[in-house]
């Protein structure tokens, strides 16, 4: 079993898709505390899969209680004595168009997609460093990635957790933590309503949760959007293309020059964020150069 005695903590785990991350890493050989914000559905996936020979705990909290997710990272640790992987899995929606939307819809979905996923990161991060291991997964979305009607607040809240991630697996990277994220589509709770019902027929959430060992186990790669649903996997990638130096007063060069400057031809996957600034810089100058 590829995770024989890890520890994993999937946070909204008492249905849905978090379930089925739960009993399939538990099939794996996991130790697994379930976090749901009920305490019911939490208790009847770690009975389940304590049923099946597994080891399993429930923790009922809310992933935005600071406290509360303090304290569900001290029972893995109390029960196990170690934290070595974190799937950040809870979320809810709130689905308007942007112009039916209140801030306080927006703000909810941010605090618990983003904040949340932040919180629980914090609360496992110290002993993961301590340990020099630690494998991380961000639930990420299509509707984040490339958008989606109606999701302004969920794909606003979804894409920053890849800027989550790739700063994370950065500062990590030196302790034995890889940070990557999982872009699912399943049908579940969240998305009945969303997609018609033949699609929501073959999206089986069991599906979803095999793309999950690639990034959890202890070869994992690090920075990876990995999607997956209906039994079918691929990678999505942030880019930058070469690009076109115009200099100053550029503005209608670049109206211009825009399908050559868009071209992906070339394009890349920078290693970290000051890449863009580092090629900016070398790409002016030669122009300095010839100037002076």
């Amino acid at each position: 079993m590829p995770l024989k005695q890890r520890v994993a903590i999937i946070t909204g785990a008492g249905g849905g898709l978090g379930r089925q991350h739960a009993l399939y890493l538990a099939r794996k050989g996991a130790r697994v505390l379930i976090n749901d914000l009920v305490a019911e559905p939490a208790d009847a996936v770690a009975d389940e899969i304590r049923a099946a020979g597994g080891e399993a705990i429930a923790v009922a909290t809310s992933v935005t209680d600071a406290a509360g997710v303090e304290a569900m990272a001290a029972r893995a640790i109390e029960a196990w004595g170690r934290i070595d992987i974190l799937v950040n899995n809870a979320g809810i929606l709130r689905d308007k168009s942007f112009a039916k939307m209140t801030i306080d819809d927006f703000r909810r979905v941010v605090d618990v997609h983003l904040i949340g996923t932040a919180i629980c990161c914090k609360a496992v991060w110290d002993t993961m460093r301590a340990q020099q291991y630690g494998r991380i997964v961000m639930t990420t979305s299509s509707s984040g990635l490339y958008g989606n009607f109606g999701q302004a607040n969920y794909g606003a809240a979804k894409m920053a957790l890849v800027g989550l991630m790739q700063t994370l697996a950065i500062e990590g990277a030196k302790c034995g933590i890889r940070v990557n994220s999982l872009a699912p589509t399943a049908a579940t709770g969240m998305t009945a309503g969303v997609l018609p019902d033949d699609s929501l027929r073959a999206l089986d959430p069991a599906l979803v949760s095999p793309a999950l060992l690639p990034l959890v186990v202890e070869d994992a790669p690090t920075r990876a959007i990995v999607c997956a649903g209906a039994g079918h996997f691929a990678r999505a990638y942030v880019t930058l293309t070469q690009g076109r130096q115009l200099g100053a007063n550029a503005g209608e060069r670049l109206i211009a020059e825009w399908d050559a400057m868009s071209d992906p031809t070339g394009q890349i996957v920078p290693d970290y964020g000051f890449v863009q600034a580092e090629r900016e810089v070398a790409s002016a100058r030669p122009a300095d150069a010839v100037s002076t």
